[in-house]
């Protein structure tokens, strides 16, 4: 594992502030939103669709504290062209990770001029909120960022949409809060050879720099491995994992992802809690399934902390029960689970995170993960 310290020049002008929301195209947005409400405690927020004019979209939007998803489907057949595309190809996916910035205009003509490829030219919207200015450029696969400026806009999503203050859903109101707070990274998949491409075009383009990364010669099982890079930008308040799948014995999960999703894409999203504990018991408890960890992992995770200078303070027959992973350096540790695919297609996952002084993402949970993951491909027949 290599953690990186230099942040290289700060840029002169712009600033990216946070993960702003994560766009999935799918083929049916009202039934996938209501998904994320009923399994994973997220409560709808705003609408659009041909009832507000929306006339090719539509759009079903969700939020849980600070994490917003938004879920849109086309209304006629092969229209929008791309988006039917994008469907056939990736199935349901990640389209879009748009981020929260500061001068707009100086970040996306910074990035043009570096090399990006532009997908929409600054644009503005507006309501009785204020207006708000987006732009939006590709990276990796058929990805894309948007760039969102909200400096004059104090409505809770976007213009063009209508927010939801109907009656609570009664089903909604008798489930367990969740308490995931916001977007702690989200991981990107590339083929292999194509991860530090991916890479230097955040470097290249956001001025993003390397935060931490691993090689196969640290994360492998008998059967396969992987290499990921960290990227951040200036203020490290963005993370975005780029992986790819090094050549093992067998098909890695990395390289299983690429092949259902048709190439490089989103790989999982990781959200952030401060009660891991209480959000997987009430994940459970509205049927969400997670990877299963052998018990040996538990075993020899009591023995190497019995040498460790930190003391996890929850309760590790509880983490065990769960299936809660527990890595750990000197100074902190972080609790992770993952979720099985979120889709048909062994491609999109989720991870539910709980730092505690420990700014890595698991590293020494990773050969652990990729097990469990292997044993689920196995019953798939991918191995």
């Amino acid at each position: 594992m290599t953690t990186y310290t230099d942040k290289g020049p700060k840029p002169e002008s712009g600033r990216f502030l946070c993960f702003d929301h994560v766009t999935f195209w799918v083929g049916n947005a009202k039934q996938a939103a209501s998904f994320y409400c009923t399994r994973m405690g997220f409560e709808p927020l705003a609408y659009k669709g041909l009832e507000t004019g929306s006339r090719k979209i539509a759009a079903h939007v969700v939020r849980q504290n600070k994490i917003i998803y938004v879920f849109a489907s086309m209304l006629e057949p092969f229209q929008p062209e791309e988006c039917g595309q994008h469907l056939l190809k990736h199935g349901d996916a990640v389209k879009d990770v748009a981020f929260e910035v500061e001068d707009l205009d100086a970040i996306f003509k910074r990035a043009v001029e570096r090399g990006a490829s532009v997908v929409h030219e600054p644009w503005e919207v507006s309501d009785d909120n204020g207006s708000v200015r987006m732009a939006t450029i590709k990276t990796y696969g058929d990805t894309t960022h948007t760039f969102i400026d909200r400096s004059r806009y104090t409505g809770p999503f976007l213009p063009e949409y209508k927010l939801i203050n109907d009656k609570k859903d009664p089903l909604l109101t008798n489930l367990p809060e969740i308490g995931l707070l916001l977007i702690d990274h989200i991981v990107g998949n590339q083929p292999n050879e194509c991860m530090t491409p991916a890479t230097e075009w955040y470097e290249k383009n956001l001025m993003f720099h390397r935060f931490w990364s691993v090689d196969d010669k640290q994360i492998h099982t008998q059967y396969s491995a992987l290499r990921s890079i960290v990227v951040t930008n200036y203020e490290e308040t963005i993370k975005m994992p780029i992986n790819e799948p090094a050549v093992g014995k067998r098909k890695s999960q990395i390289q299983e992802y690429v092949d259902y999703n048709g190439g490089a894409g989103v790989q999982h999203i990781a959200m952030r809690t401060n009660d891991i504990i209480k959000s997987i018991t009430n994940l459970k408890a509205r049927g969400m399934t997670f990877l299963e960890i052998p018990p040996t992992y538990f075993k020899n995770l009591r023995n190497q902390l019995k040498n460790s200078k930190v003391e996890v303070k929850e309760n590790l027959d509880e983490l065990q029960r769960l299936n809660i992973l527990v890595d750990f350096d000197d100074d902190g540790y972080l609790l992770q689970i993952f979720t099985k695919p979120m889709q048909d297609r062994p491609t999109l996952f989720l991870e539910v995170i709980q730092r505690n002084n420990h700014q890595g993402f698991g590293a020494g949970n990773f050969k652990s993960l990729f097990e469990a993951i292997e044993a689920d491909q196995a019953e798939r027949g991918n191995l």
